[in-house]
């Protein structure tokens, strides 16, 4: 075991537990534990939200996936990047005006349906559950390899870790944590990129010439089709990702963080500059664990990838830099997961206990209790799917969670903010069909059912022959809400105006 490795991760944890001490002495009320009170700056939040966005799918499963898979794993990259503008243009300043705590608040700001927030809590859940399972298998992997213990002794003490952060600190410990996190990662990241560049010469013609001959895929490696032979499902998988980040509820979630809507659009701002410029250094990421690694070290040391850029530090910046980069990445993850944790708590408590079983009568301390148990339970439910994913690279887990949220929670979005005829039904039949589509199809890919013993969960032919369903998915949502309005009787249009104006404005008297 590493001595440096050891004391970085020591030093990550200690100063993270400090943030939630101090932010545990803040957070006393419901507003404060789910939103930080919305007292966060722009630039805050937006170096918050670019924290929660670069996941370890980012730093760790898109690395691997470029360095084995070439243009293939930039798609990824592309995907992640694009989305912000979705993001920016239809939902950021409308969400930040109609919702309080979740999803399902903006919702109701127009249906007043407890099946509509029920509906959405699940939605919610749901999501939140895929996303955390990548993030805990890049964490089990990470610290497996680092300190050769057990894959499930790692997952359980990341498990424990992001479960302190919420419990105690909420969404102020949470945001902090990201930002340090995040700034730590975009170091991290710089320090690599400029050290493959200088191999190269910091000549970019000669790196992308060079990797023509780098890998055994040869020129293929610098075209697409190595691993989406199909270009539906390559098409399929950019639908996902573009469209998914705009339903992902542990970001919308921040943008309750701050105090109106201007700041929001600054946020968002602020976050696509940083993701943007992470997401170009990827390419020099996969490229040297690529030429410098090799594919048989990388696989050797996680046969998803996921290990790509630990080993790329360590090949060139030796055991410090691979013990700073590993360190940074555990802060990622630790990060990312307390986020999740904390839009999976706020669901059920919030929406499924303290607005459905509670109707709205619960007090400060009832919420605050069933918050801080709902964070356990998630948390205890993600480590047990993680244990059965450890061979799945985090980067497509992660996009499976993308399709479900663009399945899902994007098509209620955009027509409770512009549809006037959209109604109840509509809400509640588009959330279930996307969300059952998705499910459903995943189940049926060959993620679930390959031929070959050892590459997808089970042996068999899969019955559906795309790795993510997004294209088929995402329409059926749109289509399931758009049927359930016309096909039902009953008119919600009277609030249509009212929310209307509030989401352009912000303006909330009279509602």
């Amino acid at each position: 075991m590493n001595t440096t490795v050891v004391v970085l991760f020591l030093i990550i944890v200690g100063i993270t537990l400090y943030i939630t001490y101090l932010a545990a002495k803040r957070t006393k009320t419901a507003n404060e534990f789910y939103t930080a009170g919305g007292g966060l700056t722009g630039w805050q939040n937006g170096i918050a939200i670019s924290g929660d966005y670069l996941s370890a799918a980012s730093f760790l499963g898109i690395a691997g996936s470029i360095a084995l898979t070439g243009f293939d794993g930039f798609f990824f990259s592309i995907g992640y990047l694009v989305a912000y503008l979705v993001v920016l243009y239809l939902v950021a300043e409308p969400l930040r005006n109609l919702g309080k705590y979740t999803i399902a608040d903006m919702i109701s700001s127009r249906f007043d349906a407890k099946k509509v927030r029920a509906t959405a809590a699940v939605s919610t859940l749901t999501i939140v559950i895929f996303y955390m399972i990548a993030q805990l298998v890049g964490a089990g992997a990470l610290i497996q390899l680092l300190f050769g213990i057990d894959y499930w002794m790692a997952v359980l003490i990341v498990g424990v870790m992001m479960t302190i952060y919420v419990l105690f600190g909420g969404m102020t410990a949470t945001s902090w944590v990201q930002i340090i996190k995040a700034i730590l990662l975009m170091a991290g990241t710089v320090i690599i990129s400029f050290l493959v560049l200088l191999k190269f010469n910091f000549n970019i013609a000669d790196m992308f010439s060079d990797m023509k001959t780098a890998t055994p895929l040869g020129e293929a490696y610098l075209n697409p089709g190595v691993k989406y032979k199909n270009p539906v499902d390559t098409i399929s998988l950019m639908i996902a990702l573009v469209l998914g980040t705009a339903g992902l509820p542990h970001i919308l979630m921040r943008f309750f963080t701050v105090r109106d809507a201007k700041t929001a659009r600054s946020s968002v701002i602020w976050a696509t500059w940083i993701v943007g410029i992470f997401y170009i250094m990827t390419i020099f990421l996969g490229f040297g664990a690529a030429k410098f690694v090799g594919a048989d070290t990388i696989v050797g040391a996680n046969a998803a990838g996921n290990m790509a850029a630990p080993l790329l530090a360590k090949a060139l910046g030796g055991d410090f830099l691979m013990s700073f980069v590993s360190a940074v990445a555990f802060a990622t993850i630790l990060a990312v997961v307390a986020g999740l944790v904390l839009s999976g708590a706020s669901a059920f408590a919030h929406d499924i206990y303290g607005q459905i079983i509670k109707k709205g009568k619960v007090t400060e301390k009832q919420q605050m209790l069933a918050a801080r148990w709902a964070s356990v339970g998630v948390a205890v439910f993600s480590i047990l799917l993680a244990l059965f994913a450890q061979k799945m690279n985090v980067a497509f887990l992660v996009s499976i969670a993308f399709c479900i949220a663009a399945s899902t929670n994007l098509p209620i979005i955009i027509y409770t903010i512009y549809w006037k005829k959209f109604n109840t039904a509509g809400a509640i039949t588009g959330m279930v069909t996307g969300l059952l589509s998705a499910l459903i199809l995943v189940i049926l890919s060959p993620n679930v059912f390959s031929p070959v013993e050892g590459a997808a969960i089970f042996v068999g032919e899969p019955i559906f022959p795309l790795t993510n369903p997004a294209i088929i998915s995402v329409p059926v949502g749109f289509i399931g809400a758009f049927i359930g309005t016309v096909l039902s009787r009953k008119a919600d249009a009277k609030r249509f105006a009212e929310v209307e104006v509030r989401a352009n404005t912000g303006y909330r008297e009279g509602i």
